[in-house]
C-alpha cells in the first residue's frame, strides 16, 4: 500500500499532508519554505520517499468563475517539476478560509506562524481527493 500526498503551494510555503496506508484519513505533515525551488523539490521528493508516496495532489486555486488565473498558473508549473508520481490537479477554491477556521476552533494561534493555515490547507486539499 502506499500514502498519497498533497501540496498547498504558494508563493512563499508549501503546505504539506499526507494520508494514512488506506488511504482514509488525511494528516497535517509539515510545511516547506518555496524558496529556493530546488531545495523545496528535494525535500518534497524525501518526504515522499520516507512515506512511501505513490501519488502527489496539487492544489489549484481556480478563480470562482473557474477560470486560471496567475496562482493556479504557478501551482500547475510547480507540479510539472515533479517527477516520479501520479500527479493530480485538485481545485481548492476557498481551502485556506476553511483551513483558518479550523485552526480557531481548535485554538490553534495560526497567525503567528502561517505554515499551520498552509498544511490545514494541504490537509482540506487531501480530504477532498480521498472522499472522491
Amino acid at each position: 500500500m502506499h500514502k498519497v500526498m498533497a501540496l498547498d503551494v504558494g508563493t512563499k510555503r508549501i503546505g504539506i499532508a499526507l494520508s494514512d496506508y488506506l488511504q482514509v484519513i488525511a494528516i497535517p505533515h509539515a510545511y516547506i519554505m518555496r524558496q529556493p525551488e530546488n531545495k523545496a523539490l528535494e525535500e518534497i521528493y524525501k518526504i515522499a520517499k520516507e512515506n512511501n508516496v505513490e501519488k502527489i495532489v496539487v492544489g489549484i486555486p481556480k478563480n470562482m468563475d473557474d477560470s486560471i488565473g496567475f496562482q493556479a498558473k504557478d501551482c500547475i508549473e510547480f507540479s510539472q517539476k515533479i517527477s516520479g508520481f501520479d500527479i493530480i490537479l485538485e481545485d481548492e477554491r476557498l481551502t485556506s478560509e476553511e483551513a483558518e477556521s479550523r485552526l480557531r476552533e481548535r485554538k490553534a494561534d495560526f497567525r503567528k506562524n502561517k505554515g499551520l493555515v498552509d498544511m490545514e490547507s494541504a490537509c482540506i486539499i487531501l480530504e477532498q481527493y480521498l472522499r472522491r
